[in-house]
């Protein structure tokens, strides 16, 4: 059976590639059964599954499966190649996504906990592998892993459920407040956190049926969130994502291939919790788009809230996406070209003492509100060694002048800790709470 792996380029997004020769692996129960490739059963899978499923009947135990289509194919590995990392915060933007936050049932605690990781963390490895778990809803049948991630977060409430207050970083005390706050507690925080993104709608509602059942009697549901980002191969080539203001989004994001880009997204080896050496922290954000005051603006002054051209994402100050800006530049009227309470004025790691942390949201969309306004916006997700020189040192200066900030509503809030990615065998954060 063929697969693809992931593959990232400098800018962000998914490079294509080319199928590699599978792994020999036997499956239990796989959910990649495709009969064919979109080119050989494009056209006839339709005609023959609309004349009463016969596509579907010629399927028998023992039929060798062709290769699947290049989305399906994709496989993103648990851990990332050549590091300790978790997957799901340096892959490409997926264009299915859900967050989901537990807190755990009465009475849990340690032992609890543990068992829990541990079923999650093996279940995730099967799903991101294209397999399916024990008793399978059956949901994603016939697809392939489809760049399905899982990412384990803990909050700040973990350690004292856990007996290991002790243990909990500095990095996970609370947030502070913002002007821009109108936060919901019951949409906040959390014992515990999952990232969930995949390319296939159905595959990515499969992992979050299926952890949320294992589960069990272990964690209690708080919150989750569903979000979504354009699907790979929609453009003509690839590039940055467009959030709901149609925006390109994520322009200024660290690259991989940043001479400091771990230092300053992973946590390094001098940290005192060992068993967040190569993990990260991610604030999560609800973050409502006010769409209908924002579309009655003219593109111009949208611009100028901004900083940047909203048709190439280039910076007023000229060129492309990736031309630096130019802070200094001033216009024929002596103001500055980037306005001095512009998005990505204020934003940028230049004003921020070289601040940044690595953008990673999706969009969402929760139909409409009472008075018709959409309920729509950004599932801000964002990493960084630390929060409170990254996160929390932007938001502060956005708090106090940025132009959007009048279009936004701050809804929900989280942080938590990303431990790295467990060693065969073993589970995440398994080092805390059997250490």
């Amino acid at each position: 059976m063929s697969k693809q792996t992931d593959t990232t380029q400098d800018d962000g997004t998914r490079a294509p590639g080319g199928p590699s020769a599978a792994d020999g692996t036997t499956l239990e129960l796989s959910r990649r059964r495709l009969l064919g490739t979109v080119g050989a059963a494009g056209a006839t899978g339709l005609v023959l599954g609309g004349a009463g499923g016969a596509l579907g009947a010629a399927a028998v135990p023992g039929d060798v499966p062709q290769p699947l289509a290049a989305i399906g194919a994709t496989e993103v590995p648990f851990r990332t190649s050549g590091a300790k990392h978790q997957a799901g915060i340096t892959t490409p933007l997926q264009a299915s996504g859900h967050l989901v936050a537990f807190d755990l049932a009465p009475g849990a605690g340690r032992k609890e906990a543990a068992a829990l990781l541990r079923r999650w963390t093996r279940t995730a490895q099967a799903l991101m592998a294209g397999r399916a778990p024990d008793a399978d809803t059956g949901v994603a049948l016939d697809a392939g892993p489809s760049s399905l991630t899982v990412t384990f977060g803990l909050g700040h409430s973990f350690f004292d459920r856990t007996g290991l207050a002790g243990h909990r970083p500095v990095q996970l005390d609370p947030l502070p407040d913002f002007s821009a706050d109108a936060l919901d507690p019951k949409r906040s925080d959390g014992d515990l956190w999952i990232q969930i993104g995949a390319d296939d709608a159905l595959v990515a509602f499969h992992a979050l049926r299926a952890l949320q059942k294992e589960a069990a009697d272990g964690a209690r549901l708080r919150w989750q969130m569903n979000g979504f980002n354009r699907t790979p191969g929609a453009t003509a080539h690839p590039m940055t994502a467009r959030n709901l203001m149609g925006q390109v989004d994520g322009t200024n994001n660290p690259k991989p291939s940043d001479a400091d880009f771990d230092r300053r997204i992973f946590v390094g080896a001098d940290t005192r919790q060992e068993w967040m050496r190569g993990g990260s922290y991610a604030v999560v954000r609800r973050i409502r788009m006010l769409l209908d005051d924002w579309e009655q603006h003219p593109r111009t002054e949208q611009e100028r809230v901004i900083g940047r051209r909203k048709d190439n994402g280039a910076p007023l100050t000229g060129g492309t996406e990736t031309t630096p800006m130019r802070l200094d530049a001033n216009g024929p009227d002596g103001l500055p070209v980037i306005p001095a309470n512009a998005h990505a004025r204020i934003a940028a790691p230049e004003a921020n003492q070289g601040a940044a942390l690595l953008r990673r949201p999706f969009s969402f969309h929760d139909g409409f509100r009472d008075d018709g306004a959409p309920d729509a916006g950004l599932l801000f997700v964002c990493w960084q060694a630390d929060p409170l020189r990254a996160f929390t040192q932007i938001q502060r200066k956005l708090d106090r002048g940025d132009a959007l900030s009048p279009f936004l509503r701050h809804e929900a809030s989280g942080l938590y800790a990303v431990p790295p990615a467990p060693s065969d065998g073993d589970y995440v954060a398994q080092p805390l709470l059997e250490g």
